[in-house]
């Protein structure tokens, strides 16, 4: 039987998280921009800079939320990540005082080993991809007893994700569309919860990671490809078993980007908003760049830049 979206988390839970995680994290910006400045010809576009959170992506706000609501044993917390989420944990547990273990695996880029490490977890590098380093992350839990916070397949990191939706419709309530990477959706998902329908939420892939377009073809959560310049944010082996009816229900389309692209795309970021993106965190104003999204002429368009932890400070 299909799971329901409503069923899973909801606009009251997403408010509510938002009030309690407040002291914890950043109201990240938005700037508006022109179409033109990046030489396109139609739309206003609106970029979410939720690269400038703490931590250095969107994953801080579900790494608190889970903090925050669930009970911590004295073996403190474990998460398994390509970075990001890792990172993320890190910083939370490191304010709230919880020790944590960190598992990634050897595509992360060296700047989000590094940012994990400056928290003061304990590190972990192992296996060749996210799903390598989440398998390790388990079998320590069964025998640590700590808590395990997932990246995306879980309430509390869904209902934190979903707190960036709040703020958008807050500060750009003008948006017709929004533009979301997606690696194992509980970005999109969150997100999408809150809006609900009310706003167009496209989801935007590396087509070496196809994770959400092939669940859609296929009906259901199934086992992708998990390659590209972006594997370390956008390639875990499937979407959440969570996320799934949430997209189902209310993702509009996703469309899918070739890795060349996303490096234009972080070389426009920064030529034209000095911005410094990560290639997942860039990757969903490659729809527009590339052309696999066409906005309509006078189309509000919000870009959703999720993440900047990267060193690659020279695009050229």
């Amino acid at each position: 039987m299909d799971i329901q979206a409503s069923s899973i988390i909801g606009r009251d839970e997403i408010a509510q998280t938002k009030r309690l995680i407040r002291p914890h994290i950043r109201r990240s910006p938005i700037i508006e921009a022109d179409a033109a400045d990046f030489g396109l010809t139609t739309a206003r576009l609106s970029f979410k800079l939720e690269l400038l959170q703490h931590a250095g992506s969107f994953k801080t706000r579900g790494a608190f939320t889970n903090l925050l609501t669930r009970e911590v044993p004295k073996g403190g917390v474990v998460a398994a990540s390509g970075g990001n989420h890792g990172a993320a944990v890190a910083y939370a547990a490191m304010k709230l005082g919880i020790p944590a273990k960190i598992f990634v695996p050897t595509i992360s880029s060296p700047a989000k080993i590094q940012r994990i490490r400056d928290y003061r977890a304990e590190l972990v590098v192992t296996g060749d991809r996210y799903a390598d380093a989440l398998a390790a992350s388990e079998v320590w839990a069964q025998q640590s007893g700590a808590l395990s916070i997932h990246a995306y397949d879980q309430r509390e990191t869904l209902l934190g994700q979903g707190t960036i939706g709040l703020e958008i419709e807050q500060q750009s309530p003008d948006i017709d569309t929004l533009l979301v990477a997606v690696g194992g959706g509980g970005l999109i998902a969150g997100i999408a919860a809150w809006f609900g329908g009310r706003v167009r939420v496209v989801g935007v892939e590396p087509e070496a990671s196809p994770t959400l377009t092939m669940a859609f073809q296929a009906g259901e959560p199934v086992d992708a490809p998990a390659g590209g310049i972006a594997a370390d944010s956008l390639a875990p082996r499937r979407v959440g078993t969570l996320v799934y009816p949430i997209a189902k229900q209310y993702v509009d389309r996703v469309v899918l980007v070739p890795d060349d692209e996303i490096n234009r795309a972080q070389l426009a970021l920064w030529e034209t908003l000095r911005v410094v993106a990560e290639p997942g965190g860039a990757a969903a104003f490659v729809a527009l760049l590339s052309g696999r999204y066409e906005p309509q002429p006078n189309e509000r368009v919000g870009v959703l830049l999720s993440g900047g932890n990267t060193t690659a400070v020279n695009f050229e």
